[in-house]
């Protein structure tokens, strides 16, 4: 016999011979179990009301996150439109753009497709180009059409949405004056030749 062995052997002799637990300890013991789950009950209780409550910009926020990103369309019902209709965006190109002189030198003429999107309140974000000619022709599109007014959103089912939009620029040089003797002249006198920038639908 070993060491380990004998104790647990001289353990067992002596709970042999003690008496057998009297009813009412054992019901005693059972009274301890309903304490204990009160106790939880009162940790648990604690810690709930612990927790600090979100303020109003923390549930903004958890709304923001929860929404998904704003649906961009590319066709809409009811289409937007900038201020004046297509009449007024024409005239508001032919007002602002301005024909690069790099583009003019070289004889650059073309369209210039530049896409963007209309956000819900009409302003005008996320502008590119889609196809450009060059010559800085496409970016002179692109500042223009950033610098544009608010549109009226388009909107889906009446209600406003994002929308992305493709605007052909076209870039046409005059026909009046040749593009040499234009930029002769130009050199000479500082009178820039006849251009003709027109904007479409």
């Amino acid at each position: 016999m070993n060491n380990f062995n004998q104790f647990q052997t001289k353990k067992r002799i002596q709970m042999m011979g003690r008496a057998a637990s009297e009813p009412f300890q054992r019901l005693r013991f059972l009274t301890v179990i309903p304490a204990i789950g009160l106790l939880v009950f009162m940790f648990s209780c604690e810690k709930e009301d612990a927790l600090p409550m979100p303020s109003a910009e923390e549930l903004r926020n958890a709304t923001l996150i929860l929404n998904p990103a704003d649906e961009v369309f590319d066709v809409v019902e009811d289409q937007p439109n900038p201020p004046g209709g297509m009449a007024g965006w024409n005239m508001y190109l032919s007002k602002n753009l301005k024909y690069p002189y790099q583009a003019r030198r070289m004889g650059i003429e073309g369209t210039v497709i530049v896409l963007f999107e209309i956000m819900k309140d009409g302003a005008i974000r996320n502008v590119e180009v889609l196809r450009g000619i060059g010559g800085g022709a496409d970016e002179e599109a692109m500042r223009v059409v950033m610098n544009s007014p608010n549109w009226e959103p388009g909107r889906q089912k009446g209600n406003p949405v994002v929308t992305r939009m493709r605007l052909p620029i076209r870039f046409k040089l005059g026909t009046d004056t040749s593009i040499a003797s234009g930029l002769k002249e130009e050199l000479v006198s500082g009178v820039k030749p006849q251009v003709t920038v027109v904007g479409y639908n």
